[in-house]
């Protein structure tokens, strides 16, 4: 079968198709990949900077959504979306049985393959790590990407008002299809206080880190909470954590995997807790470019270089 391989660690470039066998599924379930998502830790793989470093070479590619071939407990030609972990880039990827979701039938397969890694990661952020509130208010950074869409459409879920931040008039299009009920530039902060009415934001989500950290914890009500979700900006921002004390303040990590690895079945859980949503179409990825598999370094590129709107994905079928 065709698949994208990482072979050496020099980026998202380097990255190759070949033909490798067919994933061994003892005890797993094979699945005709349709669509596979494209995540910003993919892109860390190709240069070995992400905490997972497979032995080389490997296929990339965390989450998938097509149809069952064979495997105990699931009848074939079952709609699923799935976390294989590795080995999403490819005509076929092996998925534990505690991994794969059923997807509804009004949910393509390109919005199975943008759930899982954004829409689970978020969920975890806001309901088990921020704690969020009916009729709180959120800021968002990075707003028009996989993460920041999740964001913006589990919060309002949530019963949340939403403040979006953006760098593009392209990606203020994305952040208001999304729901959000305020979209801002990156000059936030002022913003923030004029829509809160000087009292700030109850939470932010932040999966971009990098120079605009600081002024997301100026923008922090009273007991306000930041959501450290990753880094796409680059930059690791250091806290001065004086400013924690000021407003009753917290910084709070959100390792969504670390997590569930530890406990898998917290996956099923979560799956169940959205799927009703899902099935009403309260949530529904904003699906951005699309790329096949020869043009996998493209896809990786255009989040490495931060041009992505919404969902990017690659289509090995």
């Amino acid at each position: 079968m065709r698949a994208v391989q990482v072979i050496t660690l020099d980026g998202p470039k380097a990255v190759q198709i070949t033909d490798v066998p067919e994933p061994d599924s003892t005890g797993k379930v094979l699945v005709d990949v349709h669509v596979a998502g494209v995540n910003f830790p993919d892109v860390l793989m190709t240069r070995g900077e992400y905490q997972m470093k497979p032995e080389l070479p490997f296929v990339p590619g965390s989450e998938i959504a097509g149809v069952v071939v064979s495997g105990e407990g699931v009848a074939p030609g079952t709609r699923v979306a799935g976390f294989p972990v590795l080995g999403g880039y490819a005509e076929r990827a092996a998925v534990d049985p505690g991994l794969l979701f059923p997807l509804p039938d009004r949910v393509s397969f390109a919005a199975g393959a943008a759930l899982l890694m954004n829409y689970l990661t978020v969920d975890f952020a806001l309901a088990r790590r921020g704690a969020l509130q009916p009729g709180e208010t959120v800021l968002v950074q990075g707003a028009a990407g996989g993460i920041g869409v999740a964001s913006i459409q589990l919060a309002k879920v949530m019963g949340a008002t939403v403040i979006a931040v953006v760098s593009s008039d392209a990606k203020a299009e994305i952040a208001g299809a999304a729901g959000a009920d305020h979209v801002v530039g990156l000059d936030f902060l002022a913003r923030v206080k004029e829509l809160t009415g000087g009292r700030g934001v109850d939470l932010v989500v932040d999966p971009v880190g990098g120079d605009r950290f600081t002024d997301s914890l100026r923008s922090l009500a009273p007991e306000g909470r930041l959501l450290v979700i990753g880094f796409t900006a680059g930059a690791i921002p250091e806290v001065k954590v004086n400013r924690l004390l000021l407003n009753n303040i917290s910084v709070v990590g959100v390792g969504w995997g670390a997590f569930w690895m530890r406990d898998p079945a917290y996956l099923q859980e979560q799956w169940a807790r959205l799927l009703p949503y899902l099935e009403d179409g309260r949530l529904d990825p904003l699906l951005g470019n699309s790329y096949p598999l020869e043009s996998a370094a493209d896809a990786l590129l255009e989040l490495d270089e931060r041009r992505a709107l919404a969902k990017v994905l690659i289509t090995p079928r």
